[in-house]
């Protein structure tokens, strides 16, 4: 594993010492490892939208969708 040094205000680490039974390190190793799952999904969704965006496959299901819409709309029209 590989160490990190952080600098924190002084205010803060005095704010720290009164909760001395908090694992500081094993808080903010849990809030990074956090982070970088979210970008890391947040960035293979940018991708698989971008590989969706040219291969043109986003814009064919919303003219299916728009083509459904139309289909559905027009059946009900002929109901009232």
């Amino acid at each position: 594993m590989v160490s990190i040094t952080l600098s924190v205000p002084e205010k803060t680490r005095e704010q720290m010492k009164i909760f001395p039974d908090i694992n500081w390190s094993a808080f903010v190793r849990s809030c990074i490892e956090s982070k970088t799952k979210q970008l890391a999904w947040k960035q293979e969704m940018l991708t698989k939208i971008k590989e969706e965006k040219e291969s043109g496959f986003t814009d064919w299901t919303i003219e299916m969708g728009n083509k459904l819409n139309k289909g559905i709309s027009e059946r009900l029209k002929k109901k009232n």
